[in-house]
């Protein structure tokens, strides 16, 4: 039993590290064009981001969670996914001050939600507890719609094809995890009961 609280301590710390490393990265790369551009939608970027770094080292242990090698890449290929998105050189689909807007709009959501789930934030599939309130009225996953949109506004941004494949990847993981995550919370019959009243997962009327 030491052993395995010991083995799962250090994972948990690997996975601290992995976050920062990756999110030191993108700072490192966006800020850059940032200076050399003004362009404010790479920044909107690195807000969204930066939340999870600081959710994830004050988030509280789970009652439950999926320890699972297919939950472990999900996680680990959604969550790297976004940090991987650099700048180009192909021009944008359209002006930055819209993209720069989308981006701000899918960070308030992501800012709500997060301040809504509180120490209940976390990255593998978990119980952490069952939040019904703000965003979570409306869709089951509103940290996963506002990431979505911040990435989609980023590749219109900077619209070249690894920026496309790291966005189909990691964003079809990152709704394959919602779903993990489901059904892990689905042992709760608080949260089946949560589901009776929120049928959608992201997104209102489309899934």
């Amino acid at each position: 039993m030491i052993e395995r609280l010991r083995q799962r301590g250090l994972t948990d710390l690997a996975a601290r590290f992995m976050v920062g490393g990756l999110f030191a990265l993108l700072c490192t790369n966006l800020f850059a064009e940032f200076l050399r551009t003004g362009h404010l939608t790479g920044l909107m970027l690195v807000a969204s981001e930066l939340l999870v770094v600081i959710f994830t080292v004050l988030r509280r242990r789970a009652t439950l969670i999926d320890r699972s090698a297919v939950a472990a890449t999900v996680t680990c290929v959604s969550l790297a996914g976004p940090w991987l998105l650099r700048v180009g050189d192909a021009p944008a689909l359209v002006p930055d001050l819209l993209t720069a807007t989308i981006s701000a709009i899918g960070l308030c959501l992501v800012l709500v939600s997060k301040v809504t789930l509180g120490r209940s934030f976390g990255l593998m599939p978990a119980n952490r507890g069952v939040i019904v309130a703000g965003p979570y009225t409306v869709v089951r996953h509103p940290i996963y719609s506002g990431y979505l949109v911040t990435h989609v506004a980023f590749l219109a941004a900077h619209p070249d094809l690894s920026n496309l494949a790291i966005v189909l990847i990691a964003d079809g993981l990152l709704i394959v995890r919602a779903l993990m995550e489901e059904r892990v919370l689905c042992g709760d019959d608080e949260y089946r009961r949560y589901c009776d009243r929120v049928g959608w997962h992201l997104v209102p009327g489309v899934f």
